[in-house]
């Protein structure tokens, strides 16, 4: 079996949708013998290198004061949401930044063809951004986090001081838009099942469970 799945390192249901994912593959028995690929989705391609911990409400208030109390009930839903995964949120604390450079170098440490490296890169980036509260675009934290992740450090900062890899995760927007995608998490089960969103883990469940019945 082979799945693909379009995330942003930005995206809070990414990160829950993509931990029900892998906890529904380990129970369907799958994990181990099945590809499982990130594509590069960036939810705000054009959002800014800059910002201060805090700004993530104008993400659901458009910069509106009266908007305020509803956007924290919504982030306190997605928080008790990730907490149901295991997840650890902070989103009073996320810095929206672009994500380009977190893309970049996953796409490096999938050239490694280490399923473990790729998904302690990820899972360290995603603490970045919804845990540690820290800039994703900052190009010391982003060293400081692959490198605890398992890459190596002049790699890092090579890659960082170039602009190689940002093709292919263009690319993986690109493909995206050819398929219809509009939205993140999107996952692609053998190039013939789609789930959208962080939907409920019975879901992935369930689905896993039908492909792999129709592959005996």
């Amino acid at each position: 079996m082979k799945i693909k799945y379009w995330s942003d390192i930005a995206c809070p249901f990414c990160y829950i949708g993509s931990t029900r994912m892998k906890k529904a593959m380990k129970e369907v028995g799958i994990y181990d013998d099945t590809k499982l690929e990130l594509k590069s989705f960036q939810l705000n391609p054009m959002e800014a290198e800059t910002a201060k911990s805090g700004d993530y409400i104008n993400h659901f208030t458009g910069g509106k004061k009266e908007l305020e109390a509803d956007a924290k009930q919504k982030m306190a839903y997605i928080t008790q949401m990730a907490a149901g995964e295991g997840l650890e949120f902070h989103l009073d604390k996320v810095v929206p930044t672009n994500t380009m450079d977190a893309h970049r170098l996953i796409k490096l440490a999938e050239s490694k063809n280490d399923r473990d490296l790729v998904e302690r890169v990820i899972s360290r980036f995603y603490k970045v951004y919804f845990t540690d509260g820290k800039s994703i675009a900052d190009k010391d934290v982003l060293t400081v986090a692959a490198v605890e992740a398992g890459l190596d450090k002049d790699e890092v900062e090579k890659i960082l001081a170039s602009d190689q890899y940002e093709r292919q995760v263009v690319g993986d927007e690109v493909e995206a838009q050819q398929l219809g995608i509009k939205g993140a998490p999107f996952f692609v089960i053998n190039n013939k099942y789609a789930i959208s969103g962080a939907q409920p883990y019975e879901v992935f469940v369930q689905a896993l469970e039908k492909v792999k019945a129709e592959e005996k």
